[in-house]
């Protein structure tokens, strides 16, 4: 067996999650590096789902950046979640990949998907 960073657990799929209090951190790739990211923040959802809505996307938008392994970070603001999406890349970087990760985020057709996929769950 692997022994894993501490603090961090595998979901059994190849991301390793870790949680921190408020936050939420999945990644890919351990040690987390950020080599590119961007910020935005959206409402209360939920963390975990979330994350693996955002990583999902990202890697779908991204997936021609050479040696790129996606990392999302979520922590829980009162009524927001503040998001960090982008993650390490094994390899050059061009130029303006934070910033289409920064458009990424505030695409208003994934936000809003997003919000439908990471909406809490109420027990009935």
């Amino acid at each position: 067996m692997i022994a894993m960073a501490a603090g961090w657990h595998s979901d059994g799929r190849g991301w390793h999650e870790r949680r921190d209090g408020a936050t939420f951190v999945l990644t890919r790739r351990l040690p987390l590096r950020w080599d590119v990211w961007a910020q935005t923040v959206l409402p209360d959802l939920g963390r975990r789902r979330l994350a693996h809505a955002i990583r999902q996307d990202l890697w779908r938008a991204l997936r021609s950046l050479r040696g790129f392994a996606p990392a999302v970070e979520v922590t829980r603001d009162g009524r927001l979640c503040r998001v960090r999406a982008g993650g390490s890349v094994a390899g050059r970087i061009p130029g303006g990949v934070s910033e289409r990760i920064a458009a990424f985020l505030e695409d208003p057709g994934r936000r809003r998907a997003w919000q439908r996929s990471a909406t809490h769950r109420r027990s009935q």
